[in-house]
């Protein structure tokens, strides 16, 4: 890998996707290759499929891809904290290794990271106007996520975000180390953490329409996993909340200094 700052450092979270790996790869490095943009791929990936065995002789082959990760499940966003720890791009991202968001996509996202536009964060969305969703949830799914957002938002409140939950989501550099440093749940709750604590520390958010597909994963375990979700949506509350505090105090002092 060069030495200078890559353009972009992307994170592939994956767990047991030794079927996609590969070619989520060779995507992704075709396309910043193709647009002439230095890049750092991190696939963090746990589980014991043999997928961090494959993404690193992708990598010995082609380039510009570590691999880090346990036999055991951690979760998504204690494998996204990870890599945002060594990542070193000027834009620092992540995207679903499974591909549901096409990497094209990315052309949504970076003309709100550079120039004059001054947003910190830009989020891929599916519940925008101009969104498309080219193979849908199943239904239960669908039904529950609105449930969820409604449940969410009453709980932690999020203005002005239609989709917590859709993994194409890209920070400037220096804004991904600020908030993952601070970020604690590691299931797939984190988005929410994440976000939540960027409109509490006054980062600027983008919402923008993407391209996404379902795939079908049935590896999701509808009751135990939305047991943790609730139980992380409430640690959420609570870390906002001393966030919140903390910030009021600074202000407080900024003030009267």
């Amino acid at each position: 890998m060069a030495n200078h700052q890559p353009n972009i450092s992307l994170i592939l979270p994956a767990y047991n996707e030794a079927r996609t790996i590969c070619s989520t790869l060779t995507q992704v490095t075709s396309y910043f290759r193709g647009r002439g943009l230095t890049h750092q791929i991190i696939v963090s990936a746990d589980g014991d499929d043999g997928t961090r065995e494959l993404a690193g002789a992708f990598g010995r082959e082609n380039g510009s891809v570590e691999v880090i990760g346990e036999p055991v499940r951690r979760g998504k966003g204690r494998g996204i904290r990870d890599a945002v720890r060594i990542a070193t791009g000027e834009i620092v991202g992540f995207a679903d290794a499974d591909n549901k968001v096409p990497i094209e996509e990315f052309e949504r996202v970076e003309p709100w990271l550079k120039g004059n536009e001054d947003y910190d964060i830009v989020i891929g969305s599916r519940g925008l106007k101009e969104s498309r969703i080219e193979r849908k949830q199943r239904w239960y799914r669908t039904y529950g996520s609105k449930a969820f957002y409604y449940f969410m938002h009453a709980v932690v409140g999020m203005p002005g975000i239609e989709d917590t939950q859709c993994g194409f989501k890209f920070f400037r550099g220096q804004v991904a180390k600020d908030l993952f440093s601070r970020q604690r749940i590691d299931g797939y709750m984190f988005d929410v953490e994440v976000l939540a604590l960027a409109q509490r520390l006054g980062y600027r958010m983008k919402e923008v329409p993407i391209r996404w597909r379902d795939d079908g994963d049935t590896r999701l375990q509808l009751v135990a996993g939305n047991i943790r979700n609730v139980l992380d949506i409430f640690k959420i509350r609570r870390a906002c909340s001393r966030v919140e505090r903390v910030e009021s105090r600074a202000r407080a002092r900024a003030m009267s200094s």
